[in-house]
């Protein structure tokens, strides 16, 4: 479980032993820096330059690692967001689109978080290279998307992906289909911040090679690392020269995420001195996203609270759908001004995320990691918008594959929206088993992707396949004990039925 750390308490009892921590901070902090300078000895030119600045980012967030650990939350100091923080989305978008929509087009950057592998779903290379619809990635949907948004309103939005060491090579080659496409697209990569052995905490790596058993001692520091890699990258000055003012940023595997243009007008209408610079999209919390971070307000600023925050005597309170009754989906407007701004003052105070792993030769590490949501206490004027919940279709499984795979949504232009066919609008709830966590054995359980426009939930678990044309309607639960297997026949339709031991369903 990651564990956010922040803040020295100025108030030790001790003072002697105050002198002796602060001595040893001191010593680690320079060891780290020695350490560091050897690892850029190991290479030369460009890459080296990269690193460094890589590295100074690296440092500051170990610097704030070493303070003294504790809650960087005070639970009592809580307190709910004024009325006017949180505003809901039809408000927003009942004040209209005004007539010059492509003004406020021509301002906006889109920016997709593309760091991830698709290994959770036993798929190599980028998990935006995923086919999810028709034979459509996640990528080939966004820039559908914006394609869509740049010839309807003749403007020229450009697209920006943050992409990782692990995932940038394999993404530039696939670029080069698109270029045809009436889409600018823009790459800039994460930080490479090196993992430090969790009892020396220095780096278990010896150069900075990511090949062989060296690339173990590296990762790319979570998304709150994109302030700082945007601006490094020169790609932020490049594009407020070309008169853009708003990123509209989210995870690539967020397919409700599209650009929503009252929001946008929102943002772009607001008077000089009043003008927003943060905007997170909220959404209401169901029971599948009690882990979800909420807004809170703390200190007189409108802050983002994770689960990693919470002391445990309040993890239950922190998970009550009643108390905190929203979560951010990610999706985040923010100024580019705002960003260059806050790197320039080196003000962009994000607390640090410790995430504890253990190496494949059982090396203890610890990464240090960042949220990008939580810099909304760092911008002016910040504000949450309580959107609908179709603008939050996240597909981290294959039970969320089968779901923007089925026929309860319909694709447009890139865009998914709930079919008109379904009588109401929650999404099913879908579950499937180990049996079908890898894509590719999961393509093989179905022959064809059933009709759920009826389902309300559906649990699979063992070894299980699927005919075609199979129809689910209410609550199926189909389960294969050990050993056991079961085939439902093509043109078969389960409502609200319980299938399970060594079954093949002949009629139906």
């Amino acid at each position: 479980m990651a564990l956010y750390v922040e803040g020295l308490s100025k108030g030790v009892a001790n003072g002697g032993m105050a002198q002796f921590q602060e001595m040893m901070r001191q010593q680690l902090e320079s060891s780290m820096h020695t350490e560091l300078e050897k690892l850029l000895d190991t290479t030369t030119g460009a890459e080296r330059e990269v690193s460094r600045k890589d590295f100074e980012g690296f440092k500051n967030l170990f610097h704030r690692f070493l303070q003294v650990k504790g809650p960087s939350i005070e639970w009592i100091k809580i307190q709910r967001p004024p009325e006017d923080s949180i505003q809901p989305y039809d408000k927003i978008a009942g004040r209209g689109l005004p007539d010059n929509v492509a003004d406020c087009l021509n301002k906006l950057v889109v920016v997709k978080l593309n760091g991830g592998l698709g290994t959770s779903m036993g798929c190599k290379g980028p998990k935006s290279l995923i086919s999810v619809r028709n034979e459509n990635t996640f990528l080939d949907l966004t820039v559908q998307q914006i394609e869509h948004l740049n010839k309807t309103y003749n403007t020229d939005v450009p697209l920006v992906l943050m992409n990782s060491f692990n995932t940038d090579e394999d993404t530039k080659k696939i670029l080069q289909k698109y270029t045809h496409h009436r889409v600018k697209i823009h790459t800039f990569n994460q930080s490479k911040y090196p993992r430090i052995n969790k009892e020396s905490l220095l780096p278990v790596s010896t150069n900075l090679s990511m090949n062989g058993q060296s690339a173990e001692g590296w990762y790319p520091p979570g998304h709150g690392d994109i302030y700082a890699s945007f601006y490094n990258s020169g790609l932020l000055e490049q594009l407020i020269a070309q008169g853009k003012e708003y990123i509209f940023l989210s995870n690539i595997d967020n397919l409700g995420a599209t650009v929503d243009l009252h929001i946008l007008h929102h943002l772009v209408s607001q008077p000089n001195g009043k003008r927003c610079e943060f905007i997170m999209e909220v959404t209401d919390k169901t029971r599948a996203d009690v882990k979800g971070g909420t807004l809170i307000q703390y200190e007189g600023k409108l802050r983002l609270l994770e689960i990693a925050q919470v002391p445990k005597a309040h993890v239950d309170e922190f998970k009550s759908v009643s108390k905190f009754k929203i979560f951010n989906t990610n999706n985040l407007w923010i100024s580019l001004a705002a960003i260059k701004k806050l790197q320039e003052q080196k003000a962009m105070d994000l607390e640090v995320i410790v995430n504890p792993k253990t190496l494949d030769g059982g090396q203890n590490v610890v990464q240090l990691e960042t949220a990008v949501g939580a810099a909304i206490k760092c911008f002016d004027n910040a504000l949450g918008i309580n959107v609908p919940r179709s603008r939050f279709l996240p597909v981290k499984t294959t039970s969320d594959l089968l779901l923007v795979m089925s026929n309860l949504y319909s694709l447009d232009a890139g865009s998914l929206t709930m079919s008109p066919r379904r009588e109401f609008p929650t999404t099913p709830h879908v579950k499937l088993g180990s049996s079908f966590t890898k894509v590719q054995e999961y393509l093989t359980r179905f022959e064809s992707i059933p009709d759920m426009l009826e389902l309300d939930h559906l649990t699979v678990s063992g070894d299980v396949t699927l005919g075609k044309n199979v129809s689910l309607k209410g609550t199926v639960i189909i389960i294969a004990n050990h050993g056991d297997r079961i085939d439902i026949p093509a043109g078969s339709m389960l409502e609200n039925k319980i299938v399970s031991g060594n079954l093949r369903i002949m009629d139906h």
